[in-house]
């Protein structure tokens, strides 16, 4: 099993990017807007990041950008 650390190099700058609107309740084409990158490219980030971490439902992964500070509770 993979410390949280570990975790965190795993995520590329764009997956974390990603991940932190994705917190903020953004849809795909809202964050392909926001970032200037297709809708396949969001869709593809999204896939990463739910394999790379293990957590697929969007309250599991605000929980894990949360706890490792990719975003303060407040601000989500």
């Amino acid at each position: 099993m993979l410390i949280t650390t570990d975790i965190q190099v795993l995520l590329s700058a764009r997956e974390i990017e990603v991940l932190v609107l994705i917190t903020k309740g953004l849809i795909n084409k809202e964050i392909a807007d926001k970032l200037n990158i297709s809708l396949t490219t969001v869709i593809t980030h999204r896939k990463n990041i739910t394999e790379k971490l293990g957590i697929k439902s969007v309250s599991g992964l605000t929980i894990y950008a949360v706890m490792n500070g990719y975003i303060e509770a407040d601000r989500i």
